[in-house]
């Protein structure tokens, strides 16, 4: 799940040793054979970068690219399927806690997906990542947009593929597991809609998003806990916190109807789209909550000292490319 190689933890890690030879960065794209830049952090770049090298347009032309995106929608196809699986399982066997087993089991689903999916395309399989990577400036724009088109798709293929697999009473009586606000339930006087309040539910959304990107994203992103970690631990740590996230959002909340904090728009939108109805209901909070933590994130890493996040030399870093669209010049 996170940036243009494997949450950058092998890009951070040869970046370490890097400083040590020559004082240069070579970040390595996880498709084969493809480097996206390198960056001379002593001498000051001969031709500044234009706002298309920044926002990475070439990538949008580039079979590499397009080609690793197929990663992406495999993978997320995959976690939609088992995770949907996972939802209705645990709630059709009428376990006592079915929430601290999702959480457990989601934690390994997610981990192993993206051991499975890092060396094709980076491992992110959720667009919180991609749009998080991209602010950040470890991969540009233009990835993270095919990136998170691949992923939406992925959700769509896993949902169809749960669809073709269970009974039409199993579909309609858990949602193919989706991502749901309120369901219709049976009442005395007539059916009645349960669930959580739409503003609660954006709060939650941004809460734990913000939370996944500080607690495990933050990681991968510091150069110096990267190569400590390395990428093995930092994938098992992801998943890990976004399944205690999903044990925390289900429980804190008690509330029947309401599936929990989504963090993950594609998996959200594959179910909205195959089985549709309700699903759609407060279905733009799956998206808007991810949206701004990761915006909050961003902010936070501008934030703190440079000593403290080593972001300075991440080329596609979104301030360059508003520095740029309004004339200046970028660092």
């Amino acid at each position: 799940m996170a940036a243009n190689n494997g949450l950058h933890v092998t890009a951070a890690m040869d970046d370490e040793e890097s400083h040590s030879n020559g004082g240069k960065i070579q970040p390595v794209s996880s498709t084969p054979g493809h480097q996206n830049w390198v960056l001379d952090i002593d001498k000051k770049q001969q031709v500044p970068p234009t706002l298309g090298d920044l926002l990475g347009v070439h990538e949008l032309f580039s079979l590499d690219v397009w080609r690793a995106s197929i990663g992406e929608l495999v993978g997320t196809a995959v976690l939609v399927f088992m995770l949907d699986t996972i939802v209705i399982s645990t709630i059709e066997a009428d376990i006592k806690i079915p929430n601290l087993v999702l959480s457990v089991l989601a934690a390994i689903i997610i981990t192993i997906l993206l051991l499975a999916v890092h060396p094709v395309s980076g491992g992110h399989i959720n667009p919180i990542i991609s749009f998080s990577a991209a602010l950040v400036g470890l991969i540009s724009l233009s990835r993270a947009l095919i990136y998170i088109i691949a992923q939406s798709l992925g959700g769509v293929l896993g949902a169809l593929a749960l669809k073709a697999v269970v009974s039409s009473k199993i579909e309609q009586g858990f949602s193919l597991g989706g991502c749901t606000l309120t369901v219709v339930a049976p009442g005395p006087n007539g059916p009645i809609t349960i669930g959580l309040e739409t503003a609660q539910a954006l709060w939650l959304e941004i809460f734990c998003s913000f939370i996944f990107l500080f607690a495990s994203i933050w990681m991968a992103y510091d150069h110096r806990q990267a190569k400590e970690l390395g990428h093995i631990l930092i994938f098992s740590i992801v998943g890990t916190v976004l399944g205690l996230l999903v044990f925390v959002s289900t429980s804190v909340t008690t509330q029947k109807g309401y599936a929990g904090a989504g963090m993950n728009p594609a998996r959200c939108i594959g179910p909205a789209i195959v089985r549709g109805g309700h699903l759609w209901d407060g279905h733009w909070v799956f998206w808007v909550g991810p949206a701004v933590a990761c915006v909050a994130f961003y902010l936070y890493t501008k934030i703190i000292p440079r000593q403290h996040h080593k972001s300075k030399g991440y080329e596609h870093d979104f301030s360059k490319v508003v520095k740029v669209m309004f004339g200046g010049k970028s660092m």
